[in-house]
């Protein structure tokens, strides 16, 4: 689920072997600020009491950044990983809520130090979330964030023995993921939000140019850090406008580029609000998060 400003979204999702996961439900509920009822109304409907829920902050209530992990026992990682945060963080680091992801070490060159991607946020703003979950009685297994729900999609997406990046926009901006074996190795923000991209016109090419650029320093990074494993491709999640984006990157960048397509991978034909590529674009994190919800 997601709560923004005055929207709460749902998605729900059942995994049944040899079969793709089934989105079983897709609501999106404009609250007019009333977000505790909106989630009273939909666990009632959806049963969420007897669900596994997980919630995604928004870009801008968090950090995500990939740091060397110090060397501390492991009961003692996160304090140690918040006050190494303590430069990069603009409030002071007691004031966080930290929680660490370990970058997979069979894909980390040997002789290097063991990394880690460290997620911050502020606890206030973790605070306030679980409280519009605690009002409505919907209970929360997880909070977590977009880089790793769009992971949970890329996952579906993977060839073994090759890395897959996923490109994808929303209004916040865009989200670059580099996953292999179901795991995050890089993550990248853009800003270019995807307002911009849809009304192109006269700007495109310096946003075109923007975004390719970043690609190519992130996937040039990604070489450097992970030599012996190739990225595939990149998957760009569908927008109104897309081939023009589309067919920039696919000249200008070394891999194939490919249009993301849900539909392959996911069974959503009773969902209509997912009946467009554009609408599975835009709900990509969200499906997402249901995915964890689902695993």
């Amino acid at each position: 689920m997601t709560v923004h400003g005055h929207t709460v979204e749902l998605a729900q999702v059942e995994r049944t072997a040899g079969a793709r996961p089934k989105i079983t439900a897709f609501r999106k509920v404009d609250t007019d600020g009333a977000n505790p009822d909106a989630l009273v109304a939909l666990r009632r409907q959806y049963r969420l009491d007897r669900r596994r829920v997980t919630t995604l902050l928004p870009p801008g209530a968090y950090q995500i950044q990939l740091v060397e992990a110090p060397n501390v026992p492991e009961a003692e990682l996160k304090t140690a990983i918040r006050w190494k945060l303590k430069d990069v963080l603009d409030y002071p680091p007691e004031q966080a809520t930290v929680d660490v992801l370990p970058l997979p070490m069979g894909h980390v060159p040997a002789g290097r130090p063991r990394q880690l991607f460290a997620v911050s946020a502020r606890n206030d703003q973790v605070s306030a979330r679980m409280r519009v979950f605690e009002a409505a009685r919907v209970p929360l297994v997880c909070i977590d964030v977009p880089e790793l729900a769009q992971r949970n999609v890329a996952a579906l997406f993977e060839e073994a023995g090759r890395s897959l990046a996923l490109l994808a926009f929303n209004e916040y901006g865009g989200i670059l993921t580099i996953t292999a074996g179901g795991e995050l190795l890089l993550a990248r923000s853009l800003d270019v939000p995807l307002s911009q991209l849809e009304v192109q016109g006269d700007g495109a090419a310096g946003l075109f140019e923007r975004v390719g650029l970043e690609l190519q320093r992130s996937l040039d990074h990604f070489d450097r850090q992970f030599g012996g494993l190739q990225v595939g491709r990149l998957l760009l999640a569908p927008f109104r406008g897309m081939q023009a984006l589309q067919r920039f990157l696919a000249d200008n960048l070394y891999l194939p580029v490919e249009v993301l397509d849900l539909a392959g991978v996911l069974d959503f034909d009773r969902i209509t609000e997912l009946a467009t590529p554009e609408a599975q674009g835009r709900s990509l994190q969200l499906l997402g998060a249901a995915l964890r919800d689902a695993a």
